[in-house]
């Protein structure tokens, strides 16, 4: 082999090679390369043989001058440990590849107006066509939050914004399921184990909608316990409500909170369902294998993200998309910790 066949060789396959390879013009190729629908079948599937024979590999950043397009979201997340956060980021991912993109996450341990920010501004930098923010946090509606001004965002968030667009499920309707669930079953009244209400828009919408569905029944809220995401402060809680006769029913703000109520009323000898029904929220994989298996809200986690990615695409392609907030409703799931009031099991 001379020197000039080994450095053709050794040298990377153009555009121009895959087209005498195909035999078709390089504008030919390059509509392949971009995914374009106006070339014939036949002869698409004759360049792609050709690009795969010759191992071609489209200049991306080129593309992407001549477009305007990264075929790249970034996505923006609080924490990379809240098992909601988790399931929606698997549905954007899945939907992104289904679509050709490719994801560029961001992972913040302080959701602060600077730290949101400075993230963001990493994205623009980092070129990707669009944003989707995941925040369990109230920064972004108390504080104001610079977003790039060129590329679309799409919040994760139950909040409405004049000026975003945000998808969530209902956390508010969904609260106001399990405590109807629980009056309707006769309890005179529901206590509450909130999660982060100070920090987190969720805690903060599910601790409000039991507060005003106990109240559309003529019935005062008692003080709510609790005060974060994990199973500790469950059961903390739980002690607290095991060592009181006028307990029935208690509303949980997620089903790790449940889970140490649970054990907190097992180990002080109370029956669930049949002294105390308890009630949990997102229906976490495990929560049919709690002991009583788990009455609990369950939120389309998968809905959330695929609609998130739908939205962004959209503005992405240049659509009309408007403002606002779309709201995605919750399912109930009754399972054997949840019982009539007054008849033990």
């Amino acid at each position: 082999m001379t020197d000039t066949e080994q450095r053709e060789r050794l040298r990377p396959a153009s555009i121009a090679d895959v087209a005498a390879r195909a035999g078709v013009s390089s504008q030919t190729v390059s509509r392949v390369s971009n995914g374009l629908d106006t070339v014939k079948a036949e002869t698409r599937d004759r360049v792609l043989a050709a690009m795969a024979e010759l191992d071609y590999r489209p200049n991306s950043a080129a593309r992407a001058l001549k477009s305007g397009r990264f075929q790249t979201i970034g996505v923006l997340m609080f924490t990379l440990q809240n098992i909601g956060s988790i399931r929606i980021l698997d549905a954007i991912t899945a939907e992104a590849a289904t679509h050709g993109f490719s994801i560029d996450l961001i992972s913040i341990g302080d959701p602060s107006t600077g730290g949101i920010t400075d993230a963001l501004s990493r994205l623009d930098h980092e070129a990707v066509d669009g944003i989707i923010v995941i925040l369990e946090a109230h920064e972004l509606s108390e504080h104001s939050i610079t977003f790039p001004d060129r590329i679309p965002s799409v919040l994760v968030d139950s909040r409405e914004y004049d000026d975003r667009i945000s998808v969530n499920a209902d956390q508010r309707q969904g609260a106001r399921l399990a405590v109807e669930h629980l009056l309707g079953l006769g309890h005179p009244t529901v206590w509450h184990v909130a999660g982060p209400t100070e920090t987190s828009n969720a805690a903060s919408d599910r601790a409000n909608s039991w507060r005003e569905t106990l109240r559309s029944h003529g019935i005062e809220p008692p003080e709510p316990l609790g005060g974060s995401w994990r199973a500790e402060s469950g059961y903390e809680a739980g002690r607290s409500i095991a060592a009181r006769e006028d307990v029935s029913a208690v509303f949980c703000a997620n089903d790790q909170l449940a889970l140490g109520v649970l054990r907190a009323l097992h180990e002080a000898g109370r029956d669930v369902p049949g002294e105390i029904s308890v009630a949990g929220f997102d229906d976490n994989p495990e929560s049919a294998e709690y002991w009583p298996p788990l009455t609990t809200v369950r939120q389309n986690f998968a809905e959330v993200g695929q609609r998130a990615f739908a939205l962004l695409n959209q503005a992405i392609q240049r659509e009309t998309v408007d403002p606002g907030l779309r709201l995605i409703d919750n399912e109930l799931v009754v399972r054997a910790s949840t019982g009539a009031y007054g008849n033990p099991v």
